[in-house]
């Protein structure tokens, strides 16, 4: 668990000029919220970022993939959800664009959840 702590840690240091980054403990893991957005998973001292189909590009291009976890019927992917580059974890500048990005995409797919429940 102190690799998925340290983790957090960087991610509160990268945004905390922008807001609040905070962890609650889900599933053996970390769910990671931005000012109450929910936009990280750090599972096993791996970071997943929430994407959207405009930045899930990115993360094909440093060919990462999904999130997945064991159930008792076999594995579950979260394609919402893709790894983190590692080498970000060195660059402190860049992994704040792919935070801020991924906190945006998070945001809008809150929206658009919200809008398909009131229609």
């Amino acid at each position: 668990m102190a690799a998925n702590d340290d983790l957090l840690e960087i991610l509160r240091e990268v945004l905390s000029r922008r807001g609040t980054v905070s962890g609650r403990r889900m599933f053996g893991g970390l769910g990671v919220y931005f000012d109450g957005t929910f936009f990280a998973i750090i599972d096993d001292g791996v970071i997943y970022f929430r994407t959207s189909e405009e930045t899930r590009a990115n993360f094909l291009a440093e060919q990462s993939c999904a999130f997945s976890y064991m159930t008792t019927r076999g594995p579950v992917q979260l394609t919402s959800y893709w790894r983190l580059p590692e080498r970000l974890l060195d660059d402190s500048d860049e992994l704040q664009v792919w935070a801020v990005s991924t906190v945006a995409a998070a945001r809008d797919a809150h929206v658009r959840k919200a809008q398909k429940g009131k229609g």
